[in-house]
This record gives C-alpha cells, sequence and structure tokens, in this order.
C-alpha cells in the first residue's frame, strides 16, 4: 500500500455511505504546499430528482458543480485517491465517520456513536423566512461575493443581500400565479453590474419556485463585468442557462439580425433592471416594451436627464415650485417623482398594469422605488392618457422614455393632445 493510500475496507465504507441512503454530507480538506483545497459533496434535489451537489473552494476560489449518480462515484474516487495530508469528515443519518491522514502518511479514523438523525440538508437557519432561504444557496452568495467562504453574509454586503431578496420575493409575488411552470421562462437583466440580481433570479425561479426551463440573460456595456459574470456562471455550473451579453442597451444594432441574444427572437417573459441609471431604465423598458414581455420590473437609480429641463421653460407648474426648484436637494427629488411618475403612466398608456411600490426599507438604499409592471390591459385608454398630457404639458417637458417610444406613442397621443 503506498504512502497517503486508504486501506480498501476504509475506502469502501466511505463508498458505500456516501452513495448508499441517509447520506447527508463530505467534507475533505487537503493542505498542500501552504494552500487549501475544500471540496464538499451533499445530494440536493433538482427538478424533483436526487442530484449531488460538489462544491470546490481553492484557495478562496468556489466552483460549483451538479453531478448525477455516475459523476458523484466518479468525483468521490478523486476525493478518496488524494495524496497528502487531508482531513475528511462523513456525515450520515445513522452517524459520523473521522478520516486524518497525517504529513507522515499515517491514517487516523473515529467514529461517532450510532445515530437516528433525519438524512434531509435543513436550510441554515434565518429568522425572516426570505428568497434565498427557500433553496441552498449558500454556493450562489459565496461565488458572488456577498458571503464569505462560512456562509455567513458579509457586514459590507447585507444592504445588497436584502435589495436582492426583496426582489426575488415581488417577482415571486408576480410570478405566483403562474401554472405553466414546465414552459421556456425567458429573462432580461438589462444593465446587469456585478450579476448578484442575475444569478439568483436563476436560482430562485429553478429550486425556489419549481420553474423547470428557464435561461436568464444578463447584459452590460462593461466588458470587465461580464468577463467576471460569465467566469462566476461557470463557477456556479450554469453557463448554458445564464449568459451574458456585451451590449449597449441604446444601440439600435445591437439586438437585430440575431446579435447579441441568440435565441431570443425578439421576445422575453420577463425584464428586470435594478439601479440602471438616468435613461438606462428607461431604454431597459423601452426593451421590455419591444421585446414583448410580460412583466417589467424595474427599480430607477439617478434620473438627471428631467434635472436638465425642469425649470427652463416657464411652465405653469415651474412657477407654482420655484421655491422648491431653487434648492438642489429638493429639485433632484421632485425630478426623480416625476420621471417615475411619467414611466408609470407611459406603461399604463402601452398595455400593462402597474404598481409603484417601496421595494427595500430606505436603510438598505435610499433608491428603493420599484415600477411593477404586468402587459394585460388594452394599450390607449383615455385615463391614462389624459393624466400623462396634463402632467407633461404642466411642466413643459418631453420626458426621454416618450421620444424613446415615439412610434408606438404617438399615434395614441396624438389622438388627445389640444
Amino acid at each position: 500500500m503506498e504512502k497517503f493510500e486508504l486501506e480498501a475496507p476504509l475506502s469502501e465504507e466511505i463508498r458505500a455511505r456516501t452513495l448508499g441512503d441517509g447520506f447527508m454530507k463530505l467534507v475533505q480538506t487537503v493542505r498542500r504546499g501552504g494552500r487549501t483545497f475544500r471540496i464538499a459533496l451533499r445530494p440536493v434535489s433538482i427538478g424533483g430528482e436526487k442530484r449531488f451537489q460538489a462544491e470546490m473552494t481553492d484557495d478562496g476560489q468556489v466552483r460549483v458543480k451538479n453531478l448525477d449518480a455516475n459523476g458523484a462515484a466518479e468525483g468521490l474516487e478523486e476525493i478518496i485517491s488524494q495524496k497528502g495530508a487531508r482531513d475528511l469528515h462523513l456525515m450520515t443519518a445513522t452517524g459520523d465517520l473521522h478520516v486524518r491522514v497525517t504529513k507522515k502518511g499515517r491514517v487516523l479514523t473515529s467514529r461517532s456513536a450510532e445515530m437516528a438523525r433525519p438524512a434531509e440538508v435543513l436550510p441554515h437557519d434565518r429568522v425572516k423566512k426570505t428568497p434565498l432561504a427557500s433553496f441552498d444557496s449558500t454556493a450562489l452568495l459565496q461565488v458572488v461575493g456577498i458571503a464569505d467562504a462560512d456562509g455567513r453574509i458579509r457586514a459590507s454586503m447585507r444592504g445588497k443581500y436584502d435589495q436582492v431578496n426583496e426582489f426575488l420575493r415581488i417577482v415571486g409575488d408576480a410570478l405566483a400565479d403562474e401554472k405553466e411552470r414546465s414552459r421556456p421562462f425567458t429573462v432580461v437583466d438589462c444593465g446587469c453590474g456585478k450579476s448578484y440580481l442575475t444569478f439568483a433570479l436563476y436560482f430562485h425561479l429553478t429550486q425556489g419556485m419549481g420553474f423547470g426551463d428557464v435561461r436568464v440573460v444578463g447584459v452590460d456595456r462593461r466588458a470587465d463585468v461580464i468577463a467576471a459574470s460569465r467566469k462566476a456562471a461557470a463557477a456556479l455550473d450554469v453557463a448554458d442557462r445564464v449568459v451574458f451579453i456585451e451590449a449597449d442597451l441604446g444601440d439600435p444594432a445591437a439586438f437585430k439580425g440575431g446579435k447579441g441574444i441568440e435565441g431570443l427572437d425578439g421576445r422575453a417573459d420577463m425584464v428586470v433592471s435594478l439601479h440602471a441609471c438616468d435613461t438606462a431604465t428607461d431604454e431597459a423598458l423601452a426593451r421590455g416594451i419591444e421585446w414583448k414581455a410580460r412583466y417589467i420590473l424595474s427599480a430607477p437609480c439617478c434620473q438627471h436627464e428631467l434635472q436638465k429641463a425642469v425649470g427652463r421653460t416657464g411652465a405653469q407648474a415651474e412657477r407654482c415650485f420655484a421655491g422648491l426648484l431653487r434648492h438642489g436637494i429638493l429639485r433632484e427629488r421632485l425630478c426623480d417623482l416625476l420621471t417615475d411618475s411619467f414611466r408609470a403612466l407611459l406603461l399604463r398608456i402601452l398595455g400593462y398594469r402597474v404598481q409603484v411600490v417601496e421595494f427595500v426599507s430606505p436603510d438598505a438604499t435610499a433608491r428603493n422605488i420599484l415600477l411593477r409592471a404586468e402587459y394585460g390591459v388594452k394599450a390607449g385608454q383615455p385615463q391614462p392618457v389624459a393624466e400623462y398630457l396634463d402632467l407633461r404639458d404642466g411642466w413643459g417637458v418631453t420626458p426621454w422614455l416618450e421620444t424613446r417610444l415615439a412610434d408606438r406613442l404617438a399615434p395614441i397621443l396624438s389622438r388627445f393632445e389640444r
């Protein structure tokens, strides 16, 4: 028998307990050359079928792979045949097995007393029930950097964690009545940035809500964040289902002729944007309308475009609010409210039911307004058109979104304009 090699009876015990009934988790930590390599294997249920999730941490870098029984058996052989000093901890319903291999190659084993505990892997204890607690999100949170190597939420990322959870909660509410969850369902995340929400959407829909054929597309114009997001998708073993496109949403040619989002075919089931700056939010809304998305969920960010126009036309509303507009911070907040009011009204005019809600506590982010829109009413109804024209003409401005969607809006607005 070679140095560091496990004896045949011990190896066979590890195989039988890992691949048999009652398996809960196996963790092996190898230390070599001052570096640490850790692999954890545990059973998971994906789409109602038993799978095994392997989580590999190599010097702080995390990768995740979901395996069938054959893949798990092959991975287990690699774990057993590892050389060098290492610690292995195997947990099953009937008890634990500890194996330690010293630097000199000595193999030490210990076994717990017989147990009778449930084999189900329970979610992490959390006082508040959140979407990210409805499935095992540890690997996801580690790969995107919200959680540390031990699975704890980083203090600096608590606000982002809360934002993502609350956004997912609203997604869950919007999709609660969806009965055909096995059909293809495409989500586009406009201005995905570091893709915290992009990945969370995929896992929440598939593992938390039972959607069977989900494709999530992240779009951003920055090459560095797209490259990092693709690397994270590979680490989470979802690169074929969560894809990333480097493109400017405002480029008219970016998504035509098969470019950009292969297979989108001009349609998406849901379009989301989380804190896309200024007119990027409008572009996301416009793309959602053009892609015939049934659901559009957008949390706007800064609203600079309207601030440049308000106060320069001499409109009646501007004169009434002169005392407010002279103060920069008040002017900024007023323009935020006006911009989101225009957006909500334009969505209503184009056939969407719209709710404007606070999706997260102001303690998490001051940008906590979310537009939740679902297509399903007749476009061009008089009431939202009248409200929009009164607001627009009262301030003497033309919102950017109206200009962007002029081909759709002009025929409707022209029937009511005085």
